[in-house]
């Protein structure tokens, strides 16, 4: 059964820019790995500064071992403007620096490019009981 995990971050206005060319630039990093089924990344419109990251994944373990792997470390380290560790190659995987998946952790006051785009984050964690697609006619 696939695991879902929704990623809650609040990003300031002047870091909406930022926060979604960083996932822009990330493009085809998670897709690469084992068990990956799914994102999004869900703008808000109106009420809140809340964005929304949306991954679906085949089983736990699979997140798991994608959130633990190289290319997601390399990834938020290099979003956050850090060089990677000497022997290591280019950055890969999803931009940020929070440990639940996704830009956001940082406290506020660290809206610049070096930094995570956002000011708090909250990983949320579902299992898919039923889904639906539309319909073949």
């Amino acid at each position: 059964m696939s695991v879902v995990k929704i990623n809650a971050l609040t990003v300031p206005p002047e870091m909406r820019e930022t926060l979604e060319a960083r996932f822009a630039g990330r493009a085809g990093m998670v897709e690469k790995a084992d068990g990956f089924e799914w994102f999004e990344l869900l703008r808000p419109i109106e009420g809140t500064d809340t964005y929304l990251v949306y991954t679906r994944w085949r089983s736990e373990e699979d997140f798991q071992k994608w959130q633990s792997s190289m290319a997601f470390s390399e990834g938020h380290r290099a979003a956050a403007g850090q060089a990677p560790p000497a022997g290591h190659g280019a950055p890969a995987g999803h931009p940020g620096g929070h440990p639940g998946g996704h830009p956001g952790g940082a406290p506020a006051g660290h809206p610049g490019q070096g930094g995570p785009a956002a000011t708090a984050a909250t990983l949320w964690s579902f299992e898919v009981v039923q889904s639906a697609a539309p319909a073949k006619e």
